[in-house]
């Protein structure tokens, strides 16, 4: 039960762990007219956010997690910014400790779903509400509006909603924010989101390598092309930021600073599990897995020194047309972000069914168009595309997404034909378009792997001709089949 308050409770809402995500989404509710209690483990952080930011709005900073709760109105609303895991459930049971019931815990890290749901399930038996929230947009979307993406109860919904959409970024007028659904439901769409965005990343990647090594271009020169196809179809954030790195001099050398940067990627955890828990619902999300594998291959210094010097190139480039290779280029990364989308769409869809959790993919498309990391013009087509048909089973069977797809198609083709023939390795491309040729199949070998499987397992199979499994008995000089 609460602890008796030692001071009046006057805070709509706090938030406890003052690192710069965690102060910044703090700042945002003040600006956004609440009053924010704040705390964090050691108290100087918090005296530095006053210090720093106290003018700003109303703040009330606490020295203890009682202090912290007490300050809280009912239902009190407390926000945790630490980081995921022990930190995390250490921070929450401190805090169900001071709770009266009807109370609410936000996490609002990236904690793996599943820990949100054991989480949920644990705080609802005694009285509190948990919302696993996700929150994309980084420093500056904490700060100026983020998308946001909170699980939770009805109920807690109720009471938390309006203060998250009031704080969130805006589309056309529009919070992004929505309840996304029950317990661990907006922790695991944060987390494809996450996946989603390393896709996204490392087809960017690709076709920057691309046009450097097929002609010669400096990393400004591919700014100026990148900056066009900012201006176009491919309106996108990460598009944005990617023109600024490029164009990034280095002081020190006077060199392109990408070209400074070790080419060894860095990866918090959520690409491997957005691949990870697809393997487990059984949707293939071959673009985010691709990428997640990239980022790996580019942190395995051993074994890329082992590999230095070996064959590669079994042709040299020789552009003859630089224009239509930088459209066939552009559209290739076009067609494997569309496919990136789907797949992640499809996997929230799968989640959706295994967790019953009630899902709209059009709000999901919708809360990500402002704020977010991911956030791009297409993002309107999707969620019209999920508007249309909210049962939609694959976002490129949508006739817009159909008909852009087919357009892509030869210039994707070229790409991928010639990186292979160049030995350049673009692996999001390559397996995105294996994706598409795949689900577009009438008839795939998996025919063949079933009648392998019964062989050395008796695993059985179906036929095409009438109903029931079947296994045939291989060893047998008829091959005798019988029905399982």
């Amino acid at each position: 039960m609460a602890a008796e308050t030692p001071t009046p409770a006057t805070a709509n809402i706090g938030v406890t762990g003052m690192g710069v995500m965690g102060r910044n989404l703090a700042r945002n509710f003040a600006r956004n007219g609440y009053k924010v209690a704040i705390h964090n483990r050691t108290y100087a952080k918090t005296e530095a956010v006053m210090d720093q930011f106290g003018e700003e709005a109303q703040f009330i900073p606490t020295e203890s997690i009682a202090d912290f709760v007490a300050a809280l109105t009912p239902p009190r609303r407390a926000v945790i910014m630490v980081k995921a895991g022990a930190p995390t459930d250490a921070v929450i049971e401190q805090l169900a400790e001071h709770m009266d019931e009807g109370d609410i815990i936000i996490d609002a890290g990236n904690s793996l779903f599943t820990d949100t749901i054991r989480r949920e399930h644990d705080l609802r038996e005694r009285g509190l509400h948990f919302v696993g929230c996700g929150v994309s947009g980084g420093e500056e979307g904490a700060l100026w509006g983020p998308s946001i993406m909170p699980g939770g109860s009805a109920e807690s919904y109720k009471h938390l909603g309006p203060m998250l959409e009031k704080i969130a970024a805006k589309a056309d007028g529009e919070p992004c924010c929505t309840h996304v659904g029950e317990d661990g439901a907006g922790h695991f769409v944060k987390m494809v989101h996450n996946g989603i965005e390393y896709a996204d990343m490392q087809v960017i990647g690709e076709a920057y390598d691309l046009l450097r090594r097929a002609l010669g271009l400096t990393p400004s020169e591919i700014a100026d092309i990148f900056a066009q196809w900012d201006a176009g179809e491919l309106d996108s954030y990460l598009m944005e930021i990617t023109v600024e790195v490029l164009r990034q001099v280095d002081q020190e050398t006077g060199k392109p600073l990408v070209d400074i940067i070790v080419d060894a990627a860095g990866q918090k955890g959520t690409g491997a599990w957005t691949t990870q828990t697809a393997l487990s619902l059984g949707v293939p999300v071959t673009g985010i897995g691709e990428a997640t594998f990239a980022r790996g291959l580019s942190s395995s210094p051993k074994q890329r020194e082992a590999a230095r010097g070996f064959a590669g190139e079994a042709a040299e480039w020789n552009i003859e047309d630089r224009e239509a290779f930088i459209e066939d280029v552009r559209q290739a990364l076009y067609a494997s972000k569309i496919v990136a989308y789907s797949q992640g769409f499809n996997e929230i869809q799968a989640a959706a069914e295994e967790y019953n959790w009630d899902i709209n993919l059009g709000d999901m498309a919708r809360i990500w168009r402002e704020g977010c990391i991911i956030r791009a013009r297409f993002l309107n087509d999707i969620t019209e595309a999920y508007q249309k048909d909210p049962n939609l089973p694959l976002l490129i069977a949508d006739d817009y997404f159909y008909d852009k797809i087919v357009t892509t198609l030869p210039h994707w083709r070229r790409v991928v034909s010639l990186a292979a023939l160049h030995g350049v390795a673009t692996p999001v491309f390559s397996s995105s378009l294996a994706y598409y040729d795949g689900i577009r199949a009438d008839r795939l070998p998996a025919a063949l792997i079933q009648g392998q499987r019964d062989f050395f397992g008796a695993h059985t199979y179906q036929r095409i001709d009438k109903e029931g499994s079947f296994h045939t008995l291989w060893a047998e000089e008829d091959r005798k089949e019988v029905e399982a």
